[in-house]
């Protein structure tokens, strides 16, 4: 049943929530229900969860969040983090209303450093967007001292980033660790010396795609 209809993250419950009340309060007038329902399941469908199967292999990173790789090139990481100025390989995923909006880590490792940043809300999709939009970064070192930084961006439609994850947090390789709602686009920053293992125009699926490989 879960494979089939997968949960609904927990910060979603509020607007499926919201729905379901404007369904039972207006039981007696068709439109009133109509649109409760129909409100109902388009944010259950906007915040679920769909279970994933991280790569056995190890040294990999993978896709934080599902959608559209939409640009591949190499920029500086986002100034807050303190990593200096120095162009690294990075991978950007647009997220489509359509697409599951759950983030996930792209590395096993120790959160090193979480860094939010307010801005004015611009098109996700843009290469400028991470400069000009609200976004919060999370750095991941690994085992091996890898460091590989993952950029929530907040959209034109979104208005709030989730993020839980914390400095001094383990995670590991595909664990939810935050969601944008209603509209985003997700940055991975690799080492330096990496080498994409995508391109854009390619799906991505969170927790599963391999972005890159570390060596």
């Amino acid at each position: 049943m879960r494979e089939t209809v997968p949960p609904v993250h927990p910060a979603g419950l509020p607007f499926v929530s919201a729905g379901l009340v404007l369904a039972v309060l207006g039981r007696h007038h068709r439109w009133p229900r109509r649109a409760g329902l129909l409100a109902a399941g388009a944010c259950a469908a906007f915040f679920r969860h769909p279970p994933r199967v991280p790569p056995a292999r190890p040294d990999v990173v993978v896709a934080p969040a599902d959608g559209l790789v939409c640009l591949v090139d190499s920029a500086a990481p986002p100034a807050e983090l303190g990593m200096g100025d120095a162009p690294l390989p990075r991978v950007s995923i647009f997220l489509s209303i359509f697409d599951a909006h759950v983030q996930r880590a792209p590395v096993s490792g120790e959160v090193v450093a979480v860094q939010h940043r307010a801005g004015r809300f611009g098109s996700a999709d843009l290469p400028s967007a991470s400069d000009e939009n609200e976004r919060t970064s999370v750095r991941i070192r690994t085992e091996s001292g890898a460091e590989v930084v993952a950029v929530q961006i907040a959209g034109l439609v979104a208005r709030r980033i989730v993020c839980n994850a914390r400095a001094g947090d383990k995670l590991s390789i595909g664990d939810t660790y935050g969601l944008i709602r209603f509209g985003s686009r997700l940055d991975t920053y690799l080492p330096a010396g990496a080498s994409p293992a995508v391109s854009a125009g390619q799906r991505a699926v969170a927790g599963e795609t391999v972005l890159a490989e570390l060596r």
